[in-house]
């Protein structure tokens, strides 16, 4: 009987130990997994900080993209607008320049009539100089036929 006993104690024992190996491989097994939990967690943490910090970052772009794009926006306006004045004004060159064209070649051609005009009372005064020339000749003959005769 104590043999039994005995033979019961050294399996209990055998038990006993196959049970803690298998105990102290799982607190090691589980020491390594709480190891990687909390490297996990905190690989998580940094992630999280990481992309919340992003986050900012881009939030913050995003803003100055914003007012960038709004003193973009007014500057175009104000282009738009100055464009438009500028259009405005060329149309009213155009139809001022449309009108000094018209006044020159109008001008150009009272020119050219004033000059025909100025030949024409040349060529008649010339006729007249001549005339005259005649006339004194004549009138010179004239006289001295008068003098001779008195």
């Amino acid at each position: 009987r104590l043999t039994g006993q005995q033979q019961e104690i050294n399996s209990l024992m055998q038990r006993k130990s196959a049970v803690d190996e298998e105990n102290a491989r799982l607190k090691n097994e589980f020491g390594n997994l709480n190891r990687k939990f909390k490297d996990k967690s905190q690989e998580l943490k940094d992630t999280e900080e990481c992309a919340r910090k992003k986050e900012e970052q881009n939030r913050l772009v995003i803003k100055n993209l914003e007012e960038e794009n709004k003193g973009l926006n007014i500057c175009c306006a104000d282009l738009l607008s100055d464009l438009e004045k500028l259009r405005k004004q060329e149309a009213r060159w155009k139809i001022e320049k449309s009108g000094n064209d018209a006044r020159i070649k109008n001008l150009e051609t009272d020119l050219a009539e004033t000059r025909e005009q100025i030949k024409s009372l040349h060529s008649i005064c010339s006729n007249l100089s001549s005339q005259v020339a005649v006339e004194q000749e004549e009138l010179f003959q004239k006289d001295c036929d008068v003098v001779r005769a008195k």
